[in-house]
């Protein structure tokens, strides 16, 4: 099992690598890489897939390591813990199943010509990453300040 002090620990370390993450992609370089020079829309887009796919995939990891270290935590933070980041995990679960999914078909369609519907896929996803950082966010602080008053 894991002692509190560790669980404080793994838990501040991992959520705010995983909001480094969020902040470093979702907010830095899905823009930028449109400004380099000789980057076309099809480079971007297809830069952009990539790295979105492989943010994911570390989304994902980083939430599994939320979760276990809750599972063997010792003490009696993890249901409450549990219940605020379900916010974070339903948006998680959302984007990798439905958004980023879809976002790759349009992507594709956009590189090989063909016309494509208006979507809001888009706009959705970055409402998300807003809504899942400040999530985030305040869990963390949430954690800091609890752990400062033990």
């Amino acid at each position: 099992m894991i002692t509190s002090r560790k669980t404080y620990i793994i838990l501040v370390f991992t959520i705010f690598i995983w909001i480094g993450f969020i902040g470093a992609i979702s907010f830095m370089e899905a823009w930028l890489k449109f400004q380099a020079e000789g980057v076309t829309l099809k480079i971007g887009l297809s830069i952009g897939s990539l790295v979105f796919n492989a943010l994911n995939k570390v989304e994902l990891t980083l939430a599994i390591g939320i979760l276990i270290t809750l599972v063997l935590t010792k003490n009696n933070i993890k249901i409450n813990l549990l219940k605020r980041m379900l916010l974070p995990y339903s948006i998680l679960l959302f984007q990798s199943c439905y958004l980023l999914p879809a976002l790759d078909k349009r992507i594709l369609s956009i590189q090989q010509g063909f016309p494509i519907t208006k979507s809001y896929d888009h706009l959705w996803y970055v409402i998300l990453e807003v809504i899942k950082i400040t999530a985030l966010i305040l869990i963390g602080i949430q954690i800091l300040n609890r752990y400062e008053h033990k």
